[in-house]
């Protein structure tokens, strides 16, 4: 996915889920949530951001298909993508799904979950209905984290895209609609 369709899915909204998404079954927020607390982003650079988070955690789940799985481990960025996603859109994540998406022994995951929250980048809230049940979310500085994290990989893919995309005088070729050289 490039940049700019990545952009673009942003400013199409982005209502639809993936099965890697459906993999993480989240619960939605309760109606009573007031627009002034909505954590959902109104502008085309937060959905752009949201975009890209959620192609980066499909993406971890693609590259199985090409390498073992036991090669890549950072449930920790499971974790954050998947609960930056769900925050940007206004769901609730059981502590259970946030295990279930960190993609290792829920034991593993319950463990970077704990430090994740003693470094206060999520926080935990009870149901409320059922008391057997906990929440996972961001919080406001967990957030603020991942949009800057997320905002600067945006600009850095664009420029290197763009770059890659310019004609390079010295060389006596052309470029492809990727930016990779090819012969004449």
């Amino acid at each position: 996915m490039t940049v700019r369709s990545m952009m673009a899915a942003g400013r199409r909204g982005f209502a639809s889920s993936t099965a890697a998404t459906a993999a993480s079954p989240m619960i939605p927020a309760p109606p009573a949530a007031s627009p002034s607390t909505s954590r959902a982003p109104r502008d085309a650079a937060g959905r752009a951001a949201v975009a890209l988070a959620h192609e980066l955690y499909v993406a971890r789940r693609r590259r199985e298909r090409h390498f073992t799985g036991d090669l890549f481990g950072e449930p920790t960025w499971d974790i954050l993508l998947d609960l930056y996603v769900a925050a940007r859109e206004d769901r609730r994540v059981p502590t259970t799904s946030a295990c279930i998406g960190a993609h290792v022994p829920p034991t593993t995951a319950l463990r970077w979950l704990r430090i994740l929250e003693a470094k206060g980048h999520v926080e935990r809230e009870d149901d409320g209905r059922d008391g057997r049940r906990t929440f996972v979310r961001l919080t406001d500085m967990g957030l603020a984290a991942m949009d800057a994290w997320l905002s600067g990989l945006i600009m850095t893919l664009d420029k290197a895209l763009t770059k890659a995309r310019a004609p390079h005088p010295e060389d006596d070729a052309t470029r492809d609609d990727v930016g990779l050289t090819v012969a004449r």
